[in-house]
């Protein structure tokens, strides 16, 4: 691999830990929601014909199936090991390279890949009726199945967009539930509303569209082309689940779990403090509030970001670091510093079970 030498130095030099690039991603259809602290004036940086900016994705291998005009590695994650564009390269190829020395032997034996990526999505007006494919329907046009989950982060959603309901099956138990989640198996009809949505998700950019106007916007017959259950809440909401506390400074929440794929923590180091990260697997994560520290990285929550620009807010970090331990400072004498954490499946503390 042509890129082995600048890849193993920089897994060495963050001590296991690498800093991506932002990774935006355009979606031809609806509207943004403009929440993901991107600058106004970018959000169609690259023009009206392909649609405006509406999700950000993270430590993602595979490209977004955004038709003949997108480029062949739209989507997918790059690592910024220095300040110069020109020093990047695509995660995937670290997970290539570095295999079970980043993702673990597990992950590696089974999939041989890091099979999974998290997202933003930020639409302002709620999106269309569809379910996601499961692996026997995807595996017929040569894709695989797309099982995901959602949190609503309370960081990201000063402004919820002009509804700000989202449908999970046909479930008369759902309220209103900012700070909470869903698992979202295949095969469940889902309409996102338009709140901002951190969203962990198998390796796969695949759907099945069950309406052709939503709120005005009239979608073609090939987008269409491209099962509930009564009470689905009961079954798959996801209330918080605090972890253990080993610190002082330091809590966490499970807000994506009890699932076979995915897993994600919204985790927080209050102002001033220095602790120690510990996990069990290796996991990518987006700082969503405050500055600091983590490992030899200075790092922060995105303000304003310029299409095209480096940040320090976004991490992945490797099966060896996360068990040794993070070290994560705070350097902020007032606001939190918040970490959003997704996970693959071999993450054993992890809950599989609903809490009582």
């Amino acid at each position: 691999m042509k890129n082995a030498k600048a890849i193993r130095d920089a897994f060495e030099k963050g001590k296991g830990i690498l800093r991506l690039a932002p990774n935006f991603v355009l979606r031809w259809f609806s509207q943004a929601g403009r929440r993901l602290r991107l600058h106004p004036d970018d959000y169609y940086a690259l023009g009206t014909a392909r649609g405006s900016i509406k999700e950000r994705w993270f430590s993602s291998v595979i490209p977004a199936k955004n038709g003949p005009l997108a480029p062949a590695d739209e989507g997918m994650s790059y690592v910024a090991p220095t300040e110069r564009k020109e020093d990047m390269f695509l995660f995937k190829d670290a997970v290539d390279e570095l295999g079970a020395e980043i993702i673990g032997e597990a992950l590696t034996k089974t999939y041989g890949t890091w099979p999974m990526y998290s997202k933003f999505f930020d639409y302002e007006l709620p999106l269309f009726h569809h379910l996601h494919l499961d692996d026997t329907a995807a595996g017929r046009v040569g894709r695989m199945g797309k099982p995901d989950a959602y949190y609503f982060p309370p960081q990201l959603n000063n402004h919820l967009g002009t509804f700000p309901v989202t449908y999970f099956g046909f479930d008369p138990d759902a309220t209103k539930e900012l700070g909470t989640g869903r698992y979202t198996p295949p095969g469940v009809v889902h309409a996102p509303g338009s709140v901002l949505t951190y969203e962990p998700q198998w390796n796969s950019d695949v759907n099945s569209v069950q309406e052709n106007i939503t709120s005005g916007e009239v979608h073609p017959r090939d987008f269409l082309v491209k099962n509930g259950d009564p009470h689905y809440r009961k079954r798959y909401f996801r209330p918080p689940v605090p972890c253990p506390q080993t610190q002082d400074g330091l809590s966490a929440l499970w807000v994506v779990y009890a699932n076979p794929y995915i897993g994600a923590k919204e985790t927080t180091v209050l102002p001033g403090r220095t602790v120690t990260l510990k996990e069990a697997a290796a996991f990518g994560c987006i700082i969503v509030q405050g500055f600091g520290r983590i490992g030899i990285f200075d790092a922060e929550a995105a303000g304003m970001l310029r299409f095209g620009q480096l940040s320090g807010d976004e991490y992945f970090v490797s099966e060896k670091a996360a068990r040794e331990g993070v070290t994560i400072t705070n350097a902020s004498r007032w606001e939190p510093m918040a970490i959003l954490q997704h996970f693959g499946p071999d993450n054993r503390e992890m809950p599989k079970e609903l809490p009582a």
